[in-house]
């Protein structure tokens, strides 16, 4: 097969995922984003960068986001959201950072393939993506490998929240540079 016939059948694999996604739960995580002090945002491997791509957007359009995990993030407090990017919703480190956000008092979202998992399950929100599990090649919702789907969906519906967020705040592009990176 030639890359673009790849491409195509992604870019459809994506379209059949993306407009399977309840909106109302997108709503959800929108609303209890807006309602949080701070943002925490956590997931493993490409999840994890998906996650990271997420939160300088937040900061951009002026929340307070921070990535787990790394040197500059502060306590998670009552009042907080941590929002947890797992495809299996199985992961024992995110599994374990959610219990504790919980028994803080912090909000919860899992962006996860499976909401009947350990993290879908002690979250506030959920967020269903309903592509390929990393260990599902057979389900035949994805030619391609692995958790593909599962990460390159949740950048397009991170990114679909951002827009819908700047809705919200009535915010337009231009006024995210003044918080974009200067020093490059």
């Amino acid at each position: 097969m030639q890359t673009m016939a790849y491409t195509d059948e992604i870019l459809g694999e994506l379209k059949q995922t993306l407009n399977r996604v309840d909106t109302q739960q997108v709503e959800g995580l929108v609303n209890a984003i807006i309602g949080a002090e701070k943002i925490f945002v956590a997931g493993g491997g490409r999840s994890g960068l998906m996650g990271k791509s997420f939160v300088m957007r937040l900061m951009h359009i002026g929340f307070e986001p921070y990535v787990v995990g790394e040197t500059v993030t502060p306590s998670l407090l009552p009042g907080d959201l941590f929002i947890v990017g797992s495809g299996s919703g199985e992961t024992q480190s995110l599994a374990a950072m959610t219990e504790k956000a919980k028994k803080i008092g912090a909000r919860v979202a899992a962006v996860t393939i499976n909401p009947d998992s350990t993290i879908g399950k002690m979250a506030d929100n959920v967020l269903e993506v309903p592509a390929q599990a990393k260990a599902d090649n057979a389900s035949g919702k994805s030619i391609q490998p692995m958790g593909s789907l599962f990460e390159q969906s949740l950048l397009l519906l991170f990114d679909s929240i951002i827009l819908r967020l700047m809705e919200k705040k009535d915010m337009q592009s231009d006024k995210m540079y003044g918080r974009h990176a200067n020093l490059e």
